[in-house]
């Protein structure tokens, strides 16, 4: 099953043009930059907007076809704004039950209860909206969202009006839902920081057009596409929590490409965990390293080699069939020989522990 997006919308001299189909499961981001076109196509998949030419298909059920065209209200979405919009004269517990209003006991997928656990908003329901933090409104407002039992659920950078101590406190709710929910999300943001964290899929827009979509392993690597190229270039990969040492405090975690080692978390052995490999704290040689401080390496194979300007290059390596990215000098490059198809080892001088995936 999966979701079909086709929308040819103009706004004077913007013109938005998409045709995807996205997976009806996890999350979805749509990132790019401002005025790209991401809150325009989401506000078309909501019904907000009406446009021509268009259509939208959530597994079997069309809610824009041709002449057909599902209204907002008869959508079951649940939709997730910059502002948490909730009414202030109702307290908390208040603005969440007004949202199953539309929804009977039959359909609800989720509970009062349940909505209101994961997102950790027990103790402020007889609060109103005024007296809380940006955090906890927007905490709130999901609960609201996902209240009504949505089938799809819409959110539209819902942590950019935050400051990064409340973005760093909500982002953890955001992982919860998206482990414990089997409730599609196409999520708007900007922030690559919240792509990594939280995407499955990744849709890049600019101008209006859809630059590429795909899995968010791949798309951030794929040196063909503007994100393996900027400064900030990284790479995200799934592992399994196997071990730990004790003494040093570290944790072991194994992907498909080898063995990694991390700052001890906390994190239950077998548990799934997603890290992040910066471009710039990859480093290759041909053999494998001993008597050196970096502590993990993995063997890999050459996928791909681009220039970064006069003194850089970018190397696509696949390991174990996982794609990471290394940004070396054009000089150590041609020392080593590096040529697609050739076989290294990578150095991995830091690594980010970015969330916990079950």
């Amino acid at each position: 099953m999966s979701i079909t997006a086709k929308f040819h919308a103009q706004h004077g001299d913007f013109t938005l043009d998409v045709d995807l189909t996205l997976p009806e499961q996890g999350v979805t981001c749509l990132y790019g930059p401002s005025g790209c076109g991401k809150t325009t196509l989401l506000r078309a998949i909501a019904g907000l907007d009406y446009y021509q030419q268009s259509e939208f298909r959530l597994g079997d059920d069309y809610w824009q076809q041709d002449n057909y065209f599902l209204p907002p209200h008869e959508r079951p979405i649940g939709y997730v704004f910059q502002d948490a919009s909730l009414f202030p004269h109702l307290n908390v517990l208040n603005n969440i039950e007004y949202g199953m209003k539309r929804v009977s006991h039959a359909d609800r997928k989720v509970s009062l209860d349940q909505a209101i656990e994961l997102l950790g908003i027990g103790p402020l329901l007889s609060r109103y909206p005024e007296t809380l933090s940006g955090g906890e409104r927007q905490r709130v407002a999901i609960a609201r969202a996902l209240a009504v039992s949505p089938r799809l659920l819409l959110m539209d950078e819902p942590l950019s009006a935050l400051d990064e101590a409340r973005k760093q406190e909500i982002l953890p709710y955001l992982e919860t839902l998206h482990k414990t929910l089997n409730i599609p999300v196409l999520y708007v943001t900007h922030s690559q920081d919240e792509v990594l964290r939280l995407a499955d899929y990744l849709v890049l827009l600019d101008s209006g057009s859809v630059v590429s979509s795909g899995d968010v392993h791949d798309v951030f690597t794929r040196l063909d596409l503007p994100l393996a190229h900027v400064t900030q270039a990284t790479a995200v990969i799934e592992a399994v929590v196997t071990g730990y040492d004790e003494h040093y405090h570290l944790t072991h975690l194994e992907f498909a490409g080898g063995q990694i080692t991390v700052a001890h978390k906390g994190i239950r052995i077998g548990e799934k965990v997603r890290c992040q490999l910066a471009a710039r704290d990859l480093s290759l040689t041909l053999h494998h390293q001993t008597g050196t401080s970096i502590l993990n390496s993995f063997p890999a194979v050459i996928d791909a080699i681009s220039d970064e300007g006069l003194a850089q290059v970018t190397v696509r390596l696949l390991a174990g069939g996982v794609p990471v990215l290394s940004r070396i000098t054009r000089k150590s490059a041609t020392e080593l020989k590096l040529e697609v198809g050739k076989h290294v080892f990578v150095q991995v001088k830091s690594i980010a522990l970015l969330n916990r995936v079950s």
